[in-house]
């Protein structure tokens, strides 16, 4: 059955598919090949432009929300957003195990491996979106008592976060096909439908919050329905072009049986994906805690520490664009055994979140004032606040970035247990300790003194595992037989 599928896929007549050479579009480019330093820079700029995006859509929210609102109501979506990321990260690794398969598959020219890995991780994903998002539905106001939220954005945050539950399943696999569509090597088409969610989220935002004709006025939920339109419509335009443009990504009819729970997939899906899963909730609860800890200094610490969140999300980009593009090259490499080039990947991405992060730092460390306006008010008083928190914290990015690299470079191996013991001891062994213990004498300082105490411990275990550690002889999967196709006839867009 398998080898009758492999010839199939192999001979399927298509410009963007298996077996014949792209006429129409334009290939993407192949990650095992040519120019490291360029091809590199190449696959991040998309990715640095889907960040950009996704950042300006929460600035712009937040921005709406903070002078459409008020401050509390801006304090109530900084609750909303930890709880929405803790949520999240459940599936979070799951959809990296599989884009490493995915990366691994086109790098080994095996793509029963890849059909596989889609159907079995689409059935997962719905599964566990359904449960995670009627849970959070449930469960909002008792998270958010957890946290500690001030009372007087309670009730805002329970009204945010009922509704963007609602769109956790669109959010779950809209993240996972632009995820896979990354370990294929399209950078590309994800930052484009990126751009259609982000302009729908905005331009619906005012119009829920404030109401517009027929619609009411929807306050903070409105923000949320937004989300939620946005989220869907986007995941769908992107199901559709899928089938439109003959992916190589999607299922076709007579490949549906691929949606099932494949036990060799599934296996690796779970091993693999729960600890790459659990580093994102090892980094979110620590979130959640110094969130917690951050509440007890008031309405406008927390105001200022929520906008500063805005702020850093543009620091942490090119780190986060130039990682996952090492993740993807990295995971295709080790597919077709090309170590040199997973070496000199590693290199080159170190190089460019050092450059590309400390020039942000500074920029935004220029702007600032006016930057924290934009959210508060140029009179509001939680400004001098945020602009103290940015002097400590900022820098604290250029060495999570090196980390975050270098973990994309082993983790693409299959090697997911270290990089999950070192975050745990940054976070839970340092950066909270450091937090608590000196909170008494140093104040909410301690908090934000930490963060560079953090991510300079989980950089230096780092760099020692990458460079001392066996994480070359970390496996996804048992070796299979490769399917032999060409270069140019892989092509997903």
């Amino acid at each position: 059955m398998l080898r009758s599928q492999e010839a199939r896929l192999q001979g399927e007549s298509s410009p963007v598919d298996v077996g014949s050479p792209p006429r129409t579009r334009r290939p993407v480019p192949v990650l095992t090949e040519g120019p490291i330093g360029r091809t590199l820079l190449l696959f991040s700029l998309p990715i640095l432009g889907s960040s950009i995006l996704q950042s300006l859509n929460a600035s712009i929210n937040a921005i709406w929300i903070g002078r459409l609102i008020g401050a509390n109501a801006l304090a109530a979506v900084s609750n909303g957003n930890n709880i929405m990321f803790f949520l999240i990260s459940a599936g979070f690794g799951l959809g990296m195990a599989a884009t490493i398969l995915v990366g691994q598959g086109l790098g080994a020219r095996n793509i029963v491996q890849v059909k596989r890995t889609i159907g079995t991780t689409l059935v997962f994903f719905a599964g566990l979106s359904l449960v995670v998002g009627a849970g959070g539905f449930f469960g909002a106001s008792k998270m958010l008592a957890a946290l500690h939220s001030p009372p007087e954005v309670l009730g805002l945050a329970t009204a945010y976060l009922k509704v963007v539950f609602v769109s956790l399943p669109a959010i779950y696999l809209y993240t996972f096909v632009m995820m896979a569509l990354r370990g294929a090597g399209d950078a590309r088409t994800p930052l484009i439908f990126l751009s259609i969610s982000a302009v729908l989220d905005v331009g619906l935002n005012p119009i829920l919050i404030l109401g517009l004709g027929p619609i009411p006025a929807m306050g903070i939920a409105g923000s949320a329905l937004a989300t939620l339109i946005s989220q869907w419509i986007g995941l769908i335009a992107l199901v559709i072009w899928l089938y439109r443009s003959r992916n190589v990504l999607r299922l076709r009819r007579d490949e549906f049986r691929f949606l099932r729970l494949d036990p060799q997939i599934l296996r690796s899906l779970v091993t693999k994906g729960l600890p790459m899963g659990l580093q994102m909730i090892v980094m979110s609860s620590s979130m959640m805690v110094m969130m917690s800890l951050v509440n007890r200094h008031g309405a406008m610490t927390v105001a200022a520490y929520g906008v500063c969140f805005q702020l850093w999300s543009y620091i942490q980009m090119p780190a986060m664009a130039v990682g996952t593009a090492v993740s993807s090259m990295a995971a295709q490499n080790v597919g077709a055994r090309r170590w040199d080039r997973v070496g000199r990947t590693a290199g080159i991405g170190v190089l460019y979140n050092v450059l590309l992060t400390g020039a942000l730092v500074l920029i935004v460390t220029a702007i600032d004032r006016d930057a924290y306006a934009l959210f508060l008010g140029s009179d509001s008083p939680a400004i001098e606040i945020a602009r103290h928190i940015h002097f400590i914290a900022s820098w604290s990015f250029i060495l999570f970035g090196v980390a975050f690299v270098l973990s994309s470079v082993v983790r693409a191996t299959g090697a997911v247990i270290p990089p999950l013991i070192f975050l745990f001891i940054a976070m839970w062994g340092v950066r909270l300790p450091f937090a608590y213990g000196l909170s008494s004498s140093w104040g909410a300082d301690a908090i934000w003194w930490s963060f560079p105490i953090g991510s300079g411990t989980s950089m230096l275990l780092l760099l020692a595992y990458y460079r001392f550690g066996g994480w070359k002889k970390a496996r996804m999967l048992a070796d299979e037989p490769a399917i032999e196709i060409s270069e140019a006839s892989v092509s997903v867009g």
